[in-house]
């Protein structure tokens, strides 16, 4: 049965892959990229999920799929 305690037990939110970023690696580069222009579109991605998918790219040799 799908319990809280099972919830709490098989929770996978803290898993990471190796590539990515730490807080403290995320903390130098994030000073890189630019914000949002003012007056678009807010970003619907948050941009370091967008690094961390580009660094697992690199780290494994996947091709990128269009």
């Amino acid at each position: 049965m799908w319990t809280q305690e099972n919830r709490a037990r098989y929770d996978r939110s803290k898993l990471r892959y190796p590539s990515d970023l730490t807080d403290e690696e995320w903390a130098l580069i994030r000073t890189l990229i630019p914000p949002a222009k003012p007056g678009g579109n807010k970003r619907t991605v948050e941009v370091r999920a967008v690094v961390n998918g580009v660094m697992y790219i690199l780290s494994t040799g996947c091709q990128w799929a269009a």
